[in-house]
């Protein structure tokens, strides 16, 4: 697996297509739901070529959802209510669609817009639901701990 991740992740960083000086693969590539890790990440077996799959972690883009493993207990559930809405959106199975693909911040996952087979934006009815907010990089906002 750690070979599969690191395909893909090489993939997205050699990507010949920049968006602010990030390399960027437009896609739409397909993949495949494995399991939904916490509010804004997810395991999927992504198919970016016939004949080939990689399983990779995904973050959703634009989006940042509480932490499973924070100190705060308020933060714990509000990530726990996160993740099983999501679960309930993508659940194992799913077919999505990847798009605007590119390196995350941390190694080994990837960051992308992914929409479900019938139309379904995760990212946007997370938002909409107050489950998460918006992201667009940089330091993540320490949580009002209320415990």
């Amino acid at each position: 697996m750690r070979f599969t991740l690191l395909a893909l992740t090489c993939l997205v960083m050699t990507a010949p297509a920049l968006a602010g000086g990030v390399a960027m693969i437009e896609g739409p590539v397909s993949a495949r739901v494995l399991r939904i890790i916490d509010g804004d990440t997810l395991l999927v077996r992504a198919r970016p070529w016939p004949q080939y799959e990689v399983e990779t972690y995904v973050r959703l883009r634009g989006v940042d959802a509480p932490e499973l493993k924070s100190p705060c207990r308020g933060e714990r559930r509000a990530a726990e209510d996160a993740r099983l809405v999501l679960a309930s959106i993508l659940p194992a199975e799913t077919e999505v669609t990847l798009s605007r693909i590119s390196g995350d911040k941390y190694f080994g996952r990837i960051l992308a817009d992914v929409v479900s087979e019938d139309g379904i934006d995760p990212a946007s009815d997370l938002l909409n639901a107050g489950l998460v907010r918006r992201y667009g990089g940089g330091k993540r906002q320490p949580p009002a701990c209320q415990n």
